[in-house]
């Protein structure tokens, strides 16, 4: 079973990436998901790649489980 998540680390960088074309000289930029505030921090290079890209923003636990095998 699939369900959605409430922050996406790879679609919240993915966004951050591709917005920082509209703001060159940032090095981060804040986003708001459903599961609150997150700030994408990373480093553009001059050949147009990214490096040293790191997301941060609150962590709550909200599943716990176990299996037995």
């Amino acid at each position: 079973m699939e369900d959605e998540t409430y922050a996406c680390g790879t679609g919240a960088a993915a966004v951050a990436l591709a917005f920082s074309k509209e703001e060159p000289g940032k090095n981060s930029i804040d986003l708001e998901v459903l599961g609150g505030k997150l700030q994408v921090n990373y480093t553009k290079n001059e050949d147009g790649t990214f490096s040293d890209i790191w997301l941060k923003g609150p962590a709550e636990k909200v599943f716990e489980g176990t299996i037995d095998i």
